[in-house]
Formats: C-alpha cells, sequence, structure tokens
C-alpha cells in the first residue's frame, strides 16, 4: 500500500496554566526536509522531536510547529520596575509629559520586560510527546487516505496504457502488411526487374527493423510489475519510478519504429498516460 507525501495532523493539549496546538503538515519532496517552529524553552528537545517525527514520516517537506497559549494567572514575563522608572525619569528630562503616555513609550525600550526561562517538567514533557504521537497518528491516516486515492489513479492509467498495448499489438499485422506494400509500390514504380528472393530477403531484413515484439513484451511486463509493486508492502515512489522510466523507454522505443501514423496516435496516448504518472509519482513517499 501507497502513502502520499501530502498530510496534515494537529493535536491539542490543555495544561492547567496553558493550551498547547502541535501542528505537522507535509508536502512532496526527494528527501527529509523538517522545519521546526517551537517556544525557545522547548529548544532543548528539538532533536529527540526531530528524530521522532523523522522516522515516522521518512521523507517530505515536513513544517512542524508548536504553539503556546497562557490561559492561567501565571506568566514568565515580568516588568522591569527599576528600568521602567529610570526610562520614565529620563524622559520628563526631555518632554513635559502625561504619566500614563510617559510609561507607554518606555516599556517598549530594551529591557523593560524580562521574561523568565520556564524549564519543562516532565508531566509536560510527557503530555508534549503524547501530542506529537497523536498529530503523527493524524497525518498518517492522512496520507494513507491520499495514497489510496493515487493507488486508484495509478490502477486506472495502467489499465488505459494496457488497452492501448493491446490495440497496438491487434493494429501491428496490418502495419506491417502496410509497410511490405509500400516497399512493394516504389519498387514497381521504378519499373525495373528485380530479383524477388533477392526483394523478399532485402524485405524481411528491412521490416525487422520495424519489428515490435520485444517492446511489446517488456512494456507488458513492466506494466505488471508496476501492478505488482504498487500492491506489495514495501511499495515506494522512487521504486514505482524507477519502473515508470522502464515504461517510458519502451513506449518510445515503439513510437521511434512504429512508422505507421494510426499506431502513433495511440502512442502519443500512451505517453499522456505515462506523464500523468509520473506527476502522481512525485507524491508518493
Amino acid at each position: 500500500m501507497i502513502h502520499s507525501m501530502t498530510g496534515y495532523g494537529k493535536s491539542v493539549i490543555q495544561l492547567p496554566t496553558k493550551k498547547i496546538t502541535i501542528e505537522i503538515k507535509s508536502l512532496n519532496s526527494k528527501n527529509l526536509d523538517l522545519n521546526a517552529r517551537m517556544p525557545s524553552n522547548y529548544r532543548e528537545k528539538e532533536l529527540s522531536l526531530r528524530k521522532l517525527i523523522g522516522h515516522k514520516l521518512e521523507r517530505g517537506k515536513i513544517d512542524f510547529s508548536i504553539f503556546t497559549e497562557v490561559t492561567g494567572e501565571e506568566t514568565t514575563t515580568q516588568v522591569n520596575k527599576p528600568v521602567v522608572k529610570q526610562y520614565i525619569k529620563q524622559l520628563k528630562e526631555l518632554v513635559d509629559g502625561n504619566e500614563t503616555e510617559l510609561l507607554k513609550m518606555a516599556v517598549r525600550f530594551p529591557d523593560a520586560l524580562n521574561t523568565e526561562r520556564e524549564d519543562i517538567d516532565d508531566n509536560e514533557w510527557q503530555a508534549i510527546l503524547e501530542g506529537v504521537n497523536t498529530a503523527l497518528q493524524h497525518i498518517t491516516t492522512y496520507r494513507q487516505d491520499e495514497g489510496l486515492a493515487l493507488e486508484t489513479d495509478f490502477k486506472a492509467r495502467i489499465a488505459n496504457i494496457n488497452r492501448i498495448l493491446e490495440a497496438i499489438i491487434a493494429m501491428d499485422p496490418e502495419r506491417i502488411e502496410g509497410v511490405r506494400e509500400r516497399l512493394r509500390k516504389g519498387v514497381e514504380e521504378l519499373k525495373e526487374k528485380v530479383d524477388e528472393n533477392r526483394f523478399e530477403q532485402e524485405l524481411v531484413f528491412y521490416i525487422e527493423k520495424f519489428d515490435i515484439t520485444e517492446e511489446k513484451v517488456r512494456l507488458k511486463n513492466h506494466l505488471d510489475y508496476f501492478v505488482q509493486a504498487l500492491n506489495s508492502s514495501d511499495s515506494n515512489g522512487k521504486k514505482l519510478g524507477f519502473i515508470g522510466q522502464e515504461m517510458g523507454r519502451e513506449i518510445n522505443t515503439i513510437g521511434s519504429k512504429s512508422n505507421y501514423a494510426p499506431m502513433q496516435k495511440l502512442v502519443v496516448q500512451m505517453k499522456d498516460e505515462l506523464e500523468k504518472i509520473k506527476e502522481q509519482l512525485l507524491n508518493v513517499l
């Protein structure tokens, strides 16, 4: 079963004095690209959180955020009274003004507020870990659901390529006969006598250049292998991408050898289906 790299997970933790919101967003990327935003007092735990998230999500452009909102009476920010009073005194020496207005100006100056660093206690850390795991469960479910939609789309497009390939196989004898007739007419128009045996030998040699038997067999095998890999437990975007490249090579070779307009139209349809598969594979984990 495939998973998409696109996903979203969220959890909210309510503590006695604060509310903590954890969000994880994920988009497609070749590798793991994790961007973390969190309050400074949680930075000491950042490496362990990165390891946990990276192990679970494996790959993708991931934004991980922790937001805190104080809901109790406690606060870690205090007014630095001596500094504010000194600012007001200096301001009074410069201008005449209302005490309230001077206070508004003073609290904007550097060091007017003191923020004490708040260490994370064990209970809060355990609550955050549970919240992160909950958010990871949500984003994993999201990725699974997106993966199911992608899988359905892939199977439909592979079925379309298979159907077009069957039409090409059915058309191939007609194509070869058409090539044979064009060559015969060309020789007849020259109004020259030719050795029939030698002509048939050359004709066979020439037509062999347009033979697509091997390409048809290999493409059929690649299509079957793609579906088999899609259904396997270790299915991943990179593996499917490699199979898609091999499918593209066979389709291109069929197109270059076809030398027959109706068949070339079918090849274009296969290329269109494969291109859509490749675009969606960029989202597969």
